[in-house]
């Protein structure tokens, strides 16, 4: 039987997007111009097409309150011009704060100082590491007041983008400061990036914890596979007996969102306390191509202005020689680059272009970049100079503007002319839907997609399909119904418009995603038609192995920017030893021009077939009714397959005689066609009584030998039945091996819209009934 999900799933497969009727109104076919599906990954089925639907009724009213109330904090160090000395004892009334030359008015202000740090009764982390976000579920962290006072370091060891040498640079220097620099009022947690992000240790001022923690990292690079790979450079390729360099570019972007999250992940956790916190990013470097990866960066430095975090970056490679003609481990350089210069300068920005992500990190949240020493103590200096005391003060800005843009800001003191101020040039608002780029758009879209928590913006839900294939895999249509009345569409002219974005995923067993989708649907309605009165219905298709699966698709509406989530666990059946093979039975009350391939292409090389999708007859797509809800003047179409039926005693030898003879030759025997006899009917109950049965219909060929399936299409009209609830029940019998199976399925009936004149006649019709395909 049917499978009903609730989540969203994201999956690249075919697609296609529905509009179809409303209870209440006659079948509307929409000519919808649609994005294609981007091309599909290796080894991943390819899109067949896009076709557009609406379905049932929406009409729903909902009030939300929503208060935004953005206190931005900053952290301001005040000394003396001539000596350096920390000012104390200063009031909010001596600070004057500025946002782009407009004043604000302090809302919070606070002074600490390591001076008067009081020890603490500490938590520390045993058995296996935590995620960093557990951080603030802990005693320490849930007490906000024991940390006063005290330096908040965070030692970040990005493992994954540096090499053996530079973990023991790295490590030697943090226990250097460890052992002979680090004070009272410190407080350090130690994280790393290898295969995953984790929280070694919480924070603490136990020096035998932090050496135990950080010793672990020296030795072997755990995270050596997700290093940075080549790029296709001519002026640096090198005479190795290879044809081309390999270019890594686009991997080398992915990678490099990957440590840019780690960085957003490490703040968020710790955006609820109130204290400045000081980040120590030990890395061999952050590779980025022009303006990719902006969306993660903006992400990254946004949350650690949020959470009140400075990122001091030190390039763990230290000072580096780079010769025009490279090192000793590869070979000499092709052509004229290395005399000419151009070998030089492509390693020189190389180099530069490694370095300038850091740089940027530390710009943008307050802190400080180091580069091009071996010695790297003067991070931690840095660290401990900058927060020995410092005033933070917050304000509520008079901007309530949400563009995204960069805000200035400016302190003053006032009365203090001798003094100097430290303090972040700024931050970026936040940022609507409107007022988002592209690719902040697309990393928020797949954000909620990886999110635990649902999008509760718009309402969806899910139903599911399985057919199969071959005996180990499974084709599973979904059908995602989306209320019209939550979906602002335009009206441009004399129609209504909308674009909605659809991501998805799903996952196996072990948590590896094993199909995802991507698409952007435009939508084009009659505006006389009420497109906010129906149901958006998308259709997608997958194939996959018998198994659990979790599946996950997110919507996002393109006026307002709201969103929606859908989830849910997947188990697709194995039907390997099951008496009778029986597919879902699909519902339907429109059929539409396929928007794909035939079914059987022809002859194509192995894993090049366009995937079957059942649901396409004879160019025909059936279009699942999911709420299954009819109207009284619609046809109800059936479709089901049955697999693997039993043949006659003659014609299972004949078969088993032809698998021998082409199994000595190497090939493989196609199944026989005929030699079986299925019957099937449809009948319709209420109230336990049967009040109608279709004719009785045999097969005796299979009509999907390649499949090994017979399959079924049912067209009823249901002008004969009266409005009400019913139970649809399917007989199937296999004959020859005296086996059947009797699904069922509600369904319900509703009257028809009338109409002010009265309708024509229609001519009579019949039921009709005939296996699928022929």
């Amino acid at each position: 039987m049917a499978h009903t999900l609730r989540s969203l799933a994201c999956l690249s497969l075919c697609a296609s997007v529905a509009l179809a009727q409303q209870q209440q109104q006659p079948p509307v076919q929409l000519n919808t111009p649609v994005q294609q599906a981007p091309a599909p990954l290796p080894g991943q089925p390819a899109s067949t097409g896009t076709s557009v639907q609406q379905v049932g009724d929406s009409t729903s009213q909902s009030f939300t309150l929503r208060v935004n109330s953005n206190v931005v904090l900053t952290n301001v160090v005040v000394r003396d011009k001539k000596t350096g000395a920390v000012i104390k004892d200063l009031k909010a009334s001596d600070f004057t704060i500025l946002e782009n030359n407009k004043a604000q008015k302090i809302s919070s202000f606070d002074y600490q100082t390591v001076d008067q740090a009081a020890r603490l009764n500490e938590a520390t982390v045993s058995g296996k590491a935590p995620t960093i976000a557990q951080i603030l579920d802990r005693s320490m962290g849930a007490d906000t007041k024991q940390l006063r006072d005290h330096r908040l370091i965070v030692m970040f060891f990005d493992l994954s983008s540096m090499q053996d040498e530079d973990i023991d640079r790295a490590v030697n220097a943090a226990k250097d400061y460890i052992n002979k620099k680090m004070e009272p009022a410190d407080l350090v947690a130690v994280a790393s990036l290898s295969t995953s992000l984790s929280l070694d240790h919480d924070f603490t001022a136990d020096k035998n914890q932090l050496l135990r923690t950080v010793g672990k990292f020296n030795g072997s690079n755990e995270g050596g596979a997700f290093a940075n790979g080549a790029t296709a450079d001519t002026d640096v390729t090198s005479e190795d007996g290879t044809g081309f360099t390999a270019d890594d570019t686009e991997y080398n972007n992915l990678n490099t969102d990957r440590q840019l999250y780690a960085i957003q992940t490490i703040a968020k956790s710790l955006e609820k306390l109130e204290q400045h916190k000081s980040m120590l990013y030990f890395s061999g470097g952050l590779t980025r191509q022009g303006i990719e990866n902006q969306a993660s960066m903006r992400a990254a430095t946004n949350e650690a202005v949020k959470a009140n975090m400075a990122i001091y970056s030190v390039d763990s490679r230290g000072l580096e020689a780079l010769s025009p003609l490279g090192d000793a481990s590869t070979g000499s350089l092709r052509g004229t680059s290395a005399y000419s210069g151009r070998a030089m300068q492509s390693r020189l920005d190389s180099n530069f272009s490694s370095q300038e992500t850091l740089g940027t990190l530390a710009s943008d949240t307050g802190g400080k970049f180091f580069s091009d020493s071996n010695d790297f103590a003067p991070a931690f200096a840095q660290i401990q100079h900058d927060t020995e005391a410092y005033y933070i003060l917050g304000f509520r800005s008079t901007d309530q503007r949400r563009d995204g843009v960069f805000r200035h800001l400016t302190v003053k003191l006032n009365n203090h002319p001798d003094a100097k101020l430290e303090y972040r040039p700024g931050y970026y608002a936040p940022a609507d839907f409107k007022h988002q780029k592209t690719e902040d758009r697309e990393y928020a879209l797949n954000e909620q997609l990886k999110s635990d928590l649902p999008a509760v913006d718009i309402s969806m839900y899910l139903e599911a399909f399985y057919f199969r294939v071959s005996p180990n895999e499974y084709y599973i249509s979904m059908s995602l119904i989306v209320p019209g009345s939550q979906i602002p569409f335009t009206r441009t002219k004399d129609q209504d418009k909308a674009t909605l974005d659809i991501v998805g995923q799903v996952k196996n067993a072990q948590g590896i995603a094993v199909g995802n989708a991507r698409e952007t649907i435009k939508l084009a309605v009659d505006g006389n038609l009420g497109a906010a009165r129906r149901n958006i219905q998308y259709s997608t298709g997958f194939s996959l192995a018998p198994g659990h699966y979790h599946v996950k698709f997110v919507a996002r509406e393109n006026e307002t920017g709201n969103m929606g989530s859908f989830e849910t666990d997947l188990v697709v059946p194995d039907q390997r030893k099951q008496t009778i093979k029986l597919s879902s039975v699909v519902l339907s009350s429109q059929r539409t021009p396929a928007a794909q391939q035939p079914r059987r292409p022809g002859p194509m090389p192995p894993g090049m077939q366009a995937p079957v999708n059942p649901l396409v007859q004879d160019g025909q797509q059936f279009v699942p009714n999911v709420p299954h809800v009819f109207r009284q003047d619609a046809h109800l179409y059936l479709l089901y397959e049955l697999y693997d039926p039993a043949k006659a005693a003659a014609a299972a030898q004949q078969q088993a005689s032809t698998e021998a003879n082409a199994k000595q030759s190497g090939m493989k025997a196609r199944p026989a066609s005929g030699g079986i006899h299925v019957l099937t009917s449809i009948e319709f109950l209420q109230n336990g009584a049967k009040v109608f049965e279709t004719p009785l219909v045999a097969a005796d060929t299979l009509n999907e030998p390649e499949r090994g399936a017979v399959g079924f299409s049912f067209d009823v009209p249901l002008d004969t039945l009266k409005p009400g609830t019913y139970i649809c029940q399917v007989n199937v019998v296999d004959d020859t091996a005296g086996t059947f199976t009797f699904p069922r399925l509600a369904l319900k009936i509703v009257a028809p819209t009338p109409t002010a004149a009265p309708a024509t006649p229609a001519a009579p019709t019949s039921t009709s009934a005939a296996p699928a395909g022929n």
